[in-house]
């Protein structure tokens, strides 16, 4: 692979794991040439490359978007991380200890985030905690299939998600840490699995997604000083995209 093309793939999908892009999002190719220095094609072979892993898609007037999963997709999505991370630790004989270090690591410092309020390192450390799983376990495969399905259950949170339940889920990872330390890799498995349960549990899958949020928030009133007209309410079972997940 092209480097260029690599860190294009690399900028966009770290981007989206962190929370800084909404779905819908678009990506101009020129735009991007320009940012990373390279031509219009190294540009679209990222884009293709980032099609097929299921982050990104193509509108053949409008050009490259981030997607936009819809409420089929994300319980696809959600069974899909099931079985795949419930068959990781059901598999495993044991966990090396230098790996349960690790894991406890990232877990404290997910907690520092939650305690401190950095609401955008804790949004992105509850997604990496289930990559960081597969990486200290030595599965290379793994840890990019779940890198990407966890790029899109970041995107579907972003749609249906409308509360923010981090401290439960930090606390979810480490009582599954504390599991696979005590041996204990099928207890590991079946805490996983309620994890992701209870994740997906918390999305309003029945809601539709305002597209006019974005543009809703930069006109709303109280960004002007004075008198300014207000902007019409749609009356529809909506909420604006958040920038928060619990993974």
């Amino acid at each position: 692979m092209n480097p260029a093309t690599a860190n294009i793939e690399e900028a966009i999908l770290s981007a989206i794991l962190a929370g800084r892009i909404n779905p819908g999002t678009r990506l101009g190719e020129q735009k991007l040439a320009d940012l990373f220095g390279v031509s219009r094609t190294r540009v679209r072979e990222a884009m293709m490359r980032l099609e097929t892993r299921g982050v990104v898609q193509v509108s053949a007037r409008r050009g490259w978007f981030v997607v936009e999963p819809s409420a089929d997709e994300a319980r696809e999505a959600f069974q899909t991380r099931r079985v795949i991370e419930t068959g990781l630790l059901q598999t495993l004989k044991e966990v090396p200890p230098d790996v349960v270090r690790s894991l406890k690591e990232h877990v404290a410092i997910e907690r520092e985030a939650i305690e401190t309020g950095d609401v955008s390192s804790r949004a992105c450390l509850l997604g990496d905690f289930h990559i960081h799983l597969a990486d200290a376990l030595g599965n290379r495969l793994l840890t990019e299939i779940i890198r990407d399905l966890t790029a899109r259950t970041t995107l579907i949170s972003m749609l249906y998600q409308p509360t923010e339940k981090a401290e439960e889920s930090s606390h979810d990872h480490e009582d599954i840490v504390a599991a696979m330390e005590a041996g204990d890799l099928a207890l590991a498995a079946r805490l996983m699995d309620e994890h992701i349960g209870k994740v997906e549990a918390g999305l309003d899958l029945t809601a539709k997604p305002d597209p006019l949020a974005a543009l809703r928030e930069l006109l709303s009133p109280s960004t002007f000083a004075g008198n300014a007209p207000s902007v019409p309410h749609v009356h529809a079972h909506t909420h604006s995209p958040s920038h928060e997940r619990e993974d």
